[in-house]
């Protein structure tokens, strides 16, 4: 099946770094059944990051494969890039800690709570004109960035494994500054952020 060129080049960048998680993963000590609970902290916090971060790949290919403006697609080829890498090392984490990739999805309400955009947002990417497509891009990922800064919040408790809580800094630290890059952005095309989500911490599965 034909695949556009920068759709195949990002592509293979991801499967690079999956292999390099997975090679990571196979020489890595074992933890055995040293993991945490099925309802602990660190596996609702791995499992609800795995598909925010997958939403953002998604919106951010749909974003480059538009006649987008340099510094769109150098935004969105760097958040696909990381959020990829650290996609691979939460299904590591879940392989080491005897867990299944998979779990009860979240609800509609709690996407949105997230930040996630719904699937008529993240579909307007391929259809709107390229400069909509720009600003429309811009402020579901700034809303999508506030809602990982949200759920970073709890893998930073007391108490939670440190590979954890070093994943949530560095998901604070980075998404952090690219809220401010992305907002100067919007300003400089005449347009405002969406209002930031209102996430409440309860359990998804409940």
């Amino acid at each position: 099946m034909f695949r556009p060129a920068g759709r195949r080049t990002a592509l293979t960048a991801v499967l690079a770094l999956l292999a390099l998680a997975l090679a990571a993963l196979l020489i890595a000590p074992r933890l055995g059944s040293s993991g945490p609970a099925e309802n602990s902290t660190e596996v609702r916090f791995v499992r609800e990051m795995i598909q925010h971060h997958t939403q953002a790949v998604d919106l951010s290919t749909r974003v480059r494969e538009r006649q987008t403006s340099p510094a769109v697609r150098t935004l969105a080829l760097d958040i696909m890039l990381a959020q990829q890498e650290q996609i691979g090392q939460m299904h590591g984490w879940l392989t080491l800690w005897q867990r299944p990739w998979g779990g009860v999805g979240v609800t509609a309400e709690h996407a949105l709570s997230m930040g996630m955009a719904t699937p008529q947002q993240v579909a307007s990417l391929d259809t709107l004109p390229t400069a909509q497509a720009e600003v429309t891009f811009l402020q579901l990922m700034t809303r999508h960035h506030q809602g990982a800064l949200m759920m970073a919040k709890p893998a930073l408790a007391a108490g939670v494994r440190p590979e954890v809580q070093a994943l949530a800094r560095q998901i604070e630290s980075s998404q952090g500054a690219e809220i401010k890059i992305m907002t100067d952005m919007l300003k400089a095309r005449g347009a405002e952020p969406l209002a930031a989500p209102e996430m409440t911490m309860k359990m998804s599965h409940e």
